[in-house]
């Protein structure tokens, strides 16, 4: 499960390769440099899925939910291993 730090870090990373500011991202969706800057190194606890749907948007990304993929656990695989 992807985390918000994570989303943050992805988000930074897609707007540096479209070379687009803080400045602009956070202007365009109505948030200060600071708040994007925060949001984006993991310094902003919440930052609310409305704002990171705009954030995305601005990004030309969407967010997409999905099924979790079970992960198995460590005993899961040393049992398997030893079959």
């Amino acid at each position: 499960m992807i985390d918000m730090q994570e989303i943050g870090e992805l988000l930074s990373h897609r707007r540096k390769t479209l070379g687009l500011s803080q400045q602009q991202v956070a202007g365009a969706n109505g948030m200060s440099r600071v708040t994007l800057s925060r949001f984006e190194n993991g310094k902003l606890p919440e930052i609310g899925i409305k704002k990171v749907m705009a954030i995305c948007a601005t990004l030309g990304l969407e967010i997409t939910v999905k099924d979790a993929s079970k992960r198995p656990t460590l005993q899961e695989l040393i049992t398997e291993r030893e079959k």
